[in-house]
């Protein structure tokens, strides 16, 4: 049995199907401005909160299970990808430009959600006061099942990856903005053993990852970037091929274990905040598709919220963990989108917090940035 459906009367686009066992899939969207638009620079959170909103309207049980749900959620999301033009404080989205975004699914349930919500998919998609219409929705990676990552034929002994928006790890508190293979490997087995109903020995794995891959070559660039709904993110993009060694064939299991969780990274992303547009992966070393500069406007308010928070923890030192640590990410987002004119019920919302607790995060937060800046 297929899914299928017949896309948005604004254009051609093919009919989409795709088996009704499948697992994993990448979906396209195709998008126009009718007008200029100002977008500011924290938008995924408004991409993230509408698509969760599209599915709410039909199954609300998926969508709390996308929001709420296990630790790794089985979808991730890019940021538009386009032309874009500096202007002031944001982004400026030019009338006319196409723009492309996608989203995709890695397990059974977010995929079947993927067919019911395209049946009657929206003409148009709106981030707060800015409205891109619909012009064609494609398939971007293919339908598959997990089985089949794992079944399809190896080629050679090496991978290469392409992080094509920046990509991070969460190590002891801090980011890590290095491709390390156990790293980078874990983050796909997580899923994998989430998702594909084929559980794996984590340590085992990841000992042999240790134990038998090497990289033979990169391109990388750091970058800090304001993602997801709070704090900034240390990450990296560019490329990277990694290769085993001539010992690595003797577990056979691990050996193509290795190439199917590299098939899976273009559907999942690499590390944390992938369902905000981070981590973006292509399988292949693909450097012409990524886009080394950050926006001026992101990279000004992820070096302000780094700086606070830095400031904001340092006060809470006595108490720590991970609780101090989100307060002072809050504090940092919340003063330092309010310094770039962001409006508080804004920030609040996207934060998914109440107005007057954003406020009382603002009031708490000022003095005590204003006195630090008056002695230093």
């Amino acid at each position: 049995m297929l899914w299928g459906w017949t896309m948005t009367p604004r254009s051609r686009s093919p009919k989409l199907t795709w088996p009704k066992t499948t697992e994993l899939v990448g979906i396209e969207f195709l998008l126009q401005a009718e007008q200029d638009y100002e977008l500011y620079s924290q938008y995924t959170i408004a991409l993230h909160a509408w698509f969760l909103q599209q599915i709410q309207a039909f199954d609300p049980e998926l969508s709390a299970a996308l929001h709420d749900g296990e630790s790794e959620k089985p979808f991730s999301i890019t940021g538009l990808d386009g032309q874009f033009v500096a202007h002031s404080r944001n982004l400026q989205i030019k009338q006319g430009q196409v723009y492309r975004w996608r989203v995709n699914g890695f397990s059974q349930a977010a995929v079947v959600g993927l067919a019911t919500w395209l049946k009657k998919l929206p003409t148009e998609i709106v981030l707060k006061t800015t409205s891109l219409a619909v012009q064609e929705v494609q398939i971007a990676l293919p339908a598959t099942t997990y089985k089949a990552l794992g079944n399809d034929s190896i080629e050679g002994s090496s991978l290469s990856l392409t992080f094509s928006s920046p990509t991070s790890f969460r190590r002891k508190g801090h980011h890590l903005p290095i491709p390390w293979p156990r790293n980078v490997f874990h983050s796909y087995l997580r899923r994998w053993n989430l998702f594909s109903g084929q559980d794996v020995p984590q340590d085992e794995f990841l000992d042999w990852i240790d134990e038998h891959v090497i990289i033979q070559r990169h391109q990388l660039q750091t970058v800090k970037v304001a993602a997801g709904k709070r704090g900034s993110v240390t990450g990296f993009t560019g490329a990277i091929t990694y290769g085993l060694d001539r010992k690595a064939q003797e577990n056979s299991d691990f050996y193509r274990l290795f190439f199917a969780l590299g098939r899976l990274a273009p559907y999942c992303g690499t590390g944390h905040k992938t369902t905000f547009g981070l981590g973006q992966t292509m399988a292949g070393w693909h450097l012409t598709q990524v886009n080394v500069e950050t926006p001026s406007s992101q990279a000004l308010l992820a070096e302000r919220i780094g700086e606070l928070t830095t400031i904001f923890r340092e006060q809470r030192r006595r108490t720590g963990g991970e609780r101090a640590q989100a307060i002072a990410e809050n504090w940092a987002t919340i003063l330092a989108r309010r310094e770039l004119g962001d409006s508080l019920q804004d920030i609040a919302q996207d934060l998914e917090l109440s107005y007057e607790t954003a406020k009382t995060y603002s009031k708490l937060a000022r003095p005590t940035v204003t006195t630090i800046d008056e002695t230093a």
